[in-house]
């Protein structure tokens, strides 16, 4: 959970939010430890008693067909648009690292990501996993430590700065930091990737296990990240602010350091962002151009092709946004794919055949739209409110048309 959970948004992400607002940055690694403290809870042991291996498959089994292909290509969606927050990680640390433009950096990274799909990196990366996730948060804990000592202390840190917004939760907003907390807790209990690891674990003590340490681990590491950025906002204001974690192990750790942290987190960025575009040139594939005629004939050249598509398109949309937050793009992503998943799933886990077909169905149809349209047309309430009220509507609407039919057939 660690390996898939811990990319660019929560390293070089979290210290970009922290330089521009403070301690509210923490929203996401916060979100993303208490969604896996209720997957090992909760969810772990219901998750594997149902005996199957991916969350299509649940819906498919509980909501029908139609509602499964809904649902995937929504979830897709949320992937791409969180191939964004990776290529602008990526491109951060290669502008640092070669003195280059954000936009250079960006398509260098796109370029890596890339080579890295076509080439069947991804098959080669698990046993990295594990090493990567080591030198990420040994990387993260010695520039933290190092950015709160070379502030004289965290009592110094604060005297420093100003109480609000710098050390409040709510630096950006009360409403919206409440909205990308609860991207996460739907987001992580939503996405195929994180539970992955519950689907696929030894067994239940295992994949409990599992969470709970992630659970641990998560938060700490976002409050590094704050160090580092609240230490960059201290001695180098005028910087672009996707930048404060490069720069930071660029300007303070020894070069043969900094060098082994700048390749940790490049192939975090670059890997996650692979990942993400293999997972929508697969869904696109599976659902959609495998209806087609004489699609399988041509079937690795196809899904190359969709992932690649994918990348590009994600690459397009970056230049119009060059300049907007890593986490942006990252809470959008769990916020859509939560909305489109989040409680649909949760009955299907927990009610199993008592749940309700019709309405889990109509929320899947329904809800990512909502979010969407609440986005486009600046919604007063958050987008992600948007659509958990929709599919909570349709829900309940499922269970009242149930009740109607059960009681006229009586």
């Amino acid at each position: 959970i660690l390996g898939t959970l811990v990319g660019g948004a929560a390293t070089i992400g979290t210290a970009q939010l922290a330089y521009l607002y403070g301690l509210s940055a923490w929203w996401f690694t916060l979100g993303a430890g208490i969604a896996c403290l209720f997957l090992g809870l909760s969810l772990a042991p219901s998750l594997r008693r149902g005996m199957v291996a991916t969350i299509p498959q649940f819906i498919s089994r509980y909501h029908d067909e139609r509602a499964r292909v809904c649902a995937s290509l929504f979830s897709a969606l949320g992937m791409f648009i969180h191939i964004l927050a990776q290529l602008l990680a990526g491109g951060a640390l290669l502008s640092t690292l070669f003195g280059i433009s954000l936009l250079g950096g960006a398509l260098i990274a796109l370029l890596l990501t890339a080579l890295f799909t076509v080439g069947g990196g991804m098959r080669s990366a698990g046993p990295l996993g594990i090493i990567k996730v080591l030198l990420i948060y040994a990387t993260m804990l010695t520039a933290g430590i190092l950015a709160i000592s070379r502030c004289g202390g965290l009592s110094s840190l604060e005297r420093a700065l100003p109480a609000f917004p710098w050390f409040s939760l709510f630096g950006y907003g009360v409403k919206e930091g409440l909205a990308d907390f609860c991207s996460l807790l739907v987001g992580v209990i939503s996405t195929q990737t994180y539970l992955q690891a519950i689907f696929s674990a030894r067994d239940t003590a295992a994949a409990r296990n599992g969470a709970l340490i992630s659970a641990l681990l998560m938060p700490p590491l976002g409050l590094l990240a704050i160090a580092i950025g609240l230490f960059m906002r201290l001695h180098a204001p005028g910087i672009d602010s996707a930048k404060a974690l490069p720069l930071f192990l660029a300007q303070q750790f020894p070069p043969a350091l900094a060098g082994i942290a700048f390749a940790a987190l490049l192939i975090t960025a670059v890997g996650t962002a692979a990942g993400l575009a293999m997972g929508v040139g697969t869904t696109l594939y599976v659902d959609v151009v495998s209806k087609l005629k004489r699609a399988q004939a041509h079937e690795l050249l196809l899904m190359r092709l969709l992932t690649l598509g994918a990348l590009l398109a994600s690459f397009g949309i970056l230049l119009f946004n060059l300049d907007s937050a890593i986490m942006k793009w990252s809470f959008l992503s769990m916020g859509l794919r939560g909305a489109t998943l989040c409680l649909p799933l949760l009955l299907a886990i927990f009610l199993h055949e008592r749940t309700t077909a019709w309405g889990g169905a109509l929320s899947i149809f329904t809800a990512p739209v909502a979010v969407i349209i609440a986005g486009v047309c600046s919604s007063p309430l958050p987008p992600l409110y948007v659509g958990l009220a929709v599919s909570c509507a349709a829900i309940l609407a499922g269970f009242a048309r149930q009740r109607f039919s059960s009681s006229t057939y009586k």
